[in-house]
């Protein structure tokens, strides 16, 4: 099996047209293993009208599997992106490591209806894989985003500390019986009095 290594830098331009760095001309590909590299970063996502990301540094790497009668290819990502906290709004790098694999077979028509298995139509020549490497780091940022220091207790930031201020736990939930609407007691005495 020969192993060919194409590395494919990210020149990114405004619009569309820089996403024609993800095509992969597989038909001029011998059977075997090729391996693809894209660094990512946020022009990639612009691409997308994507913005959530302060910034990013993400590697995409793609693994193709050319054989007589399909195409396996093994996507990776790997990195960090700097995203705001959801309870606090700071912002913090999340790291990123997801694996996706696509099959890809031809058919009649094109048919994308599994997400793991994609038929072009025979005839077809190449492949832009942008969507995939897009979706596979879209899908890798946990779906609650939470500032690590708030996790393990060391991040101080003036929202965190007026949430623990106002949470139920807080010292300021503690009232007296005389701030208590007297007419909440007179309920108590109902489901006491059965």
């Amino acid at each position: 099996m020969t192993k060919n290594i194409y590395i494919c830098r990210l020149k990114m331009s405004v619009g569309m047209k820089a996403l024609k760095e993800f095509t992969i001309p597989f038909v001029g590909l011998k059977e075997g293993e090729h391996n693809f590299e894209f660094e990512i970063d946020n022009t990639f996502f612009r691409n997308f009208e994507f913005e959530e990301f302060n910034e990013s540094c993400v590697k995409a790497s793609l693994k193709l599997l050319k054989k007589s009668t399909l195409l396996e290819l093994y996507f990776n990502a790997d990195g960090l992106v700097n995203i705001n906290c959801d309870l606090t709004n700071e912002p913090y790098n999340q790291s990123i490591n997801d694996d996706f694999k696509l099959v890809v077979k031809f058919g009649a028509e094109y048919n994308d209806d599994n997400e793991e298995i994609l038929i072009l139509p025979h005839g077809e020549y190449e492949l832009n894989v942008a969507q995939y490497i897009y979706e596979l780091i879209i899908l890798a940022v946990p779906a609650k985003r939470v500032h690590p220091g708030v996790e393990d207790g060391t991040l101080k930031s003036d929202v965190l500390s007026k949430l623990e201020e106002l949470s139920p736990n807080g010292d300021n939930t503690e009232k007296s019986s005389e701030d208590i609407d007297p007419r909440w007691n007179n309920l108590k005495k109902l489901l006491t009095d059965k």
